[in-house]
């Protein structure tokens, strides 16, 4: 079975290959032949857009202190 994505490849989930849409790579052609068997990937998964992160959130994903942080901005 193979599912949409939101670029130009196709995910085949036996694996979780992407298969570039190329004439040439034989992955590609298995997927046009079972197309042609009457078969349809998956949509593509939705596009979550996340909250932008709050500036308390980006200095804890850093992992830097707030006096680390100065030190390397030179303050």
């Amino acid at each position: 079975m193979y599912q949409l994505t939101t670029s130009t490849s196709i995910l085949r989930l036996a694996d979780n290959a992407f298969i570039p849409p190329d004439p040439a790579n034989t992955d590609y052609a298995a997927y046009l032949a079972w197309l042609e068997e009457g078969n349809e990937p998956l949509p593509a998964d939705p596009i979550v857009e996340s909250e932008p992160l709050t500036p308390q959130q980006k200095l804890e994903a850093s992992g830097l202190s707030i006096e680390e942080l100065k030190e390397l901005l030179g303050l």
